[in-house]
């Protein structure tokens, strides 16, 4: 098991803090999926998250409770969007695996109010 799986393995939700361009940090509790050393995410694609993170892609991670309360340090991170079919395909059977009916529930209504979806792939540095 990789260091970024033992350090997240008994939660279910991460705070990411992406930093806008002066600097000023904003902060969403995320489900995510650990592959390996990566860790994933699945959001909106026109989130101010993802916004956020093509224009600086360094990050700050850490586990969180459904509503951001943090659960342990904060960890630094760089996080690149990742959206190919290919990629969103796989992480759509990762997520349903790990959040089962919930996700895809969320994930319907979603696309129900037109929301379009990308993966972010996040490394810890």
């Amino acid at each position: 098991m990789t260091d970024l799986a033992e350090r997240l393995k008994r939660h279910r939700y991460i705070n990411l803090e992406t930093f806008r361009k002066n600097g000023q940090g904003g902060r969403t509790p995320v489900w995510f999926v650990i592959d390996g050393d990566t860790l994933w995410v699945w959001t909106q694609a026109n989130s101010g998250k993802v916004k956020r993170i093509r224009r600086n892609g360094g990050v700050r991670i850490a586990p969180c409770t459904a509503s951001g309360e943090l659960l342990g340090d904060w960890m630094n991170a760089h996080a690149t969007e990742e959206n190919t079919p290919e990629a969103m395909r796989a992480l759509e059977k990762r997520f349903h695996a790990r959040y089962g009916l919930m996700f895809h529930l969320l994930n319907f209504l979603g696309k129900l109010r037109g929301a379009l979806y990308t993966g972010l792939r996040i490394r810890l540095q």
